[in-house]
């Protein structure tokens, strides 16, 4: 006899086609019913035997469209109604929202090909889309996900769009992007203060990079500021433009062979770079490039090039019009957040020399997210989560809390995770919340998580330093609506990331937690940086650190590898040498600051910038990260040509030095004094930094080590831990998120779970 059953499914199942999906898989299986979406995911209505009910519900798990996530599903007998068809029924929107967010996706295969082909009729039409590629988070308003509910809601589709849209069997049925050009979304050009609506000439656009010019992009997380690759004179106008002097810029190519040709890339890498999320990779170099790219002046002194491939049509035109790479960064000046709204054009105008626009609105913006693959081991890892990976978290192996909570994060490379409902929303890279610009971006970022999910939240968690953007208006709002305010330190966060990504919470084993990072407030007041926890049964203690060295002249010693040169090598190395990184005036007060300041620090950043300045002569930063990224470029640039081999440790014995850092400067002036390259040093203190982990590890009696901060973004030092450390230890990074302080809002949201009760 048949019966009536519900069968809810939750996850990343909307906007990626998933109704389509369920009408054709039930027509096919004859069953009568419907289809919805709702604020808290898909409900299916069908008349059946519950076995059969059952066997549905494993088709369409199994069978699932592949840009969706299900998290959840639930099955249950409801009142009989008697269906004589199966159909598609309106979305309903009555409820809180409870959906996971579905993240923009880079242009399909299926609409490349149509966009190329003259016989289709959204041929070379700009913003062609379909239920599997297009912007999604970028452009929503509030949930569900329909088209009157994103900014395609001024859009009105044309007959034959409407027909592809209503079409259960169509790929562009419930297609909230749906558009051609004969209800398109126009294209402006604005040059010398005039703009010109209606744009269609993208040979004009191809004739201006021809030309050395600079051409600002809408894209769809905001704009993109391009030029020709292979023109030195122009990026080098751009790095003046952007007041950025050597920080690397990314490029975009037209295919995946012509960047072949430049650039070393194996099949992961590959797969990354065609993935419907479209990162930047990290690629290295290649001695015998193809392309005539201007690699001086992209990436000065670097080994690595930040890659990606057209992944909007707008692009793919314009690339295979072009057909050389183009530098493609984001819309502003160095340091500042991208641009996405038309009222702030008049900023563009002083970078570039015309600005390619469209009339359809960016509600969020996102930088591109940037991933990095190991060169021996080919693991990967995150270094920018933003557009086409954020804002949904995926593990359901967590044992997550009913509470809604609020977890503000860190000061650099910042997010906010929201726990709603048993959800994890944790937002894209919103950069360094220390300008103005960026603090409103955050709040606006934050509100829009508010409209979009009408959070009641509880708890909010902060980090521990009390002079951070995030702490001071965590404690703000929680003042404001009552609730409670959590401070947590910052580097325990850290470890609690890791441990939650890795489901490790729960586990009875003893597990080393290695955080190295720039800075973060400890818990004894000073800048910690160069931690090693202990976690085992729900106890967390700090076991060991770095030694601390003065920490003088707060954000300055970041951006001056020099002082912290200074610092951690006085008394330890000739002074001539230091000396000369420094005027009389500047030695003597900075000689009285470390005799008599109080405040330590026990940063393994500060230790990199130390390295760099004493190895390789960098004394200034023009960006941050720019002396280590330096230093492990020369040690690749060394592990290239050679084996490596813990025979080049600086520590020989399995036992650890009195003073580590002593220790370490000690043996680099020794080398520097033999006549041995920079490039076999910083090698060297790469191995001397994965053998002490290593000696540390033994030393605690674990199996299992875990790592986070930012720090290990370093992908030469995670090779030489992976070869020294994998036959003896269980050893676990990060994998979904970066392991810089983009994770400190998760870590915080694990560390209050575990520890709340």
């Amino acid at each position: 006899m048949l019966k009536t059953f519900h069968i809810h499914i939750k996850g990343i199942v909307q906007g990626v086609g998933f109704r389509p999906y369920v009408y054709q898989l039930c027509r096919a299986q004859n069953l009568k019913g419907w289809v919805n979406n709702t604020t808290d995911g898909v409900h299916i209505h069908i008349n059946a035997t519950l076995e059969k009910a059952t066997q549905i519900l494993n088709k369409l798990v199994a069978n699932a469209p592949v840009l969706s996530h299900i998290t959840n599903t639930a099955i249950k007998e409801t009142a009989f109604v008697n269906y004589t068809t199966f159909t598609i029924i309106n979305s309903e929107s009555s409820q809180q929202p409870t959906l996971l967010l579905t993240p923009d996706f880079a242009i399909c295969k299926n609409c490349s090909a149509e966009l190329f082909s003259e016989s289709d009729k959204r041929f070379q039409y700009p913003f062609i889309t379909c239920t599997h590629c297009g912007p999604r988070y970028s452009i929503t308003k509030k949930m569900p996900y329909d088209r009157e509910n994103t900014t395609m809601d001024i859009f009105t589709m044309c007959p034959s769009c409407n027909t592809e849209y209503e079409d259960p069997l169509d790929r562009r049925y419930f297609s909230q992007t749906n558009s051609c050009p004969h209800c398109a979304i126009e294209l402006s050009l604005i040059e010398n203060g005039k703009t010109q609506y209606n744009f269609t000439d993208l040979d004009y656009v191809v004739s201006q990079w021809n030309k050395g010019k600079i051409i600002a992009i809408k894209g769809i997380g905001g704009y993109l500021v391009t030029c020709d690759a292979t023109n030195e004179e122009v990026i080098e106008r751009l790095r003046k433009l952007k007041n950025r002097p050597s920080k690397p810029f990314a490029l975009m190519y037209h295919d995946i062979y012509e960047l072949a040709e430049d650039v070393e890339m194996d099949i992961g890498e590959k797969l990354e770079l065609e993935s419907a999320g479209a990162p930047i990779v990290l690629l290295a170099l290649k001695k015998d490039r193809m392309t005539p790219i201007a690699i001086e002046a992209i990436a000065p002194k670097l080994n690595l090039l930040g890659v990606m491939l057209p992944y909007t049509p707008l692009y793919k035109l314009l690339l295979e019009k072009f057909k050389k790479p183009i530098v493609a960064t984001s819309g502003n000046i160095s340091n500042a957040t991208i641009i996405y709204q038309d009222d702030r054009l008049e900023e563009l105008q002083h970078i570039a020399d015309s600005i390619l626009s469209n009339n359809r609105q960016i509600v969020t913006p996102q930088d591109d997210s940037v991933v990095r693959y190991g060169s021996i081991k080919s693991y990967r890892t995150i270094i920018r989560r933003s557009r086409g990976l954020a804002p949904s978290y995926l593990n359901t192996e967590l044992e997550l809390s009913n509470n809604t909570v609020l977890a503000m994060g860190a000061l650099l490379k910042s997010t906010f995770t929201l726990l709603a409902h048993q959800n994890i929303h944790i937002s894209q890279y919103l950069g360094s919340t220390d300008t103005l610009e960026a603090q409103e971006n955050y709040q606006n970022t934050l509100t829009h998580f508010e409209n979009l999910f009408h959070p009641d939240i509880e708890v909010i968690l902060v980090d521990k330093h009390p002079d951070y953007f995030a702490t001071v208006l965590g404690k703000e709002m929680a003042q404001k609506r009552n609730v409670k305010v959590i401070e947590i330190q910052h580097h325990k966060a850290h470890f609690f990331a890791v441990l939650g990504e890795n489901n490790l919470l729960h586990t009875h084993e003893k597990i080393l937690g290695v955080i190295w990072d720039g800075t973060g407030l400890g818990d004894d007041g000073n800048i910690w940086g160069g931690e090693f926890f202990t976690f085992q049964r729900g106890k967390t203690a700090r076991v060991h650190s770095l030694e601390e060295f003065p920490f003088i002249l707060g954000d300055k010693m970041a951006k001056e590898p020099r002082i912290s040169a200074l610092v951690m090598t006085s008394g330890v190395i000739d002074a001539t040498a230091l000396k000369e990184k420094f005027s009389k005036t500047e030695w003597n007060i900075y000689q009285k600051m470390m005799a008599t300041g109080a405040l330590k620090s026990t940063s393994i950043g500060r230790l990199f910038d130390a390295a760099a300045s004493i190895i390789l002569g960098i004394d200034i930063q023009t960006y941050e990260g720019e002396a280590a990224m330096q230093l492990e470029s020369a040690a690749y640039r060394y592990f290239r040509a050679n084996n490596f081999t813990r025979y080049y440790s600086y520590l020989k014995e399995e036992k650890l030095p009195e003073n580590f850092i002593h220790f370490l400067f000690e043996n680099i002036q020794q080398d520097i004094h033999k006549g041995f390259q920079p490039d076999f040093i910083a090698a060297k203190f790469h191995i001397s930094l994965a053998h002490y982990i290593a000696i540390i590890a033994k030393r605690e009696g674990v199996q299992k080590v875990a790592f986070s901060g930012g720090v290990f973004q370093n992908q030469w030092l995670i090779e030489l831990i992976r070869s020294f450390m994998d036959d003896d230890f269980d050893l676990y990074f990060h994998k979904e998120l970066s392991p810089n302080d983009e994770n400190i809002s998760f870590g915080q949201l694990m560390y209050y779970i575990y520890n709340k009760d």
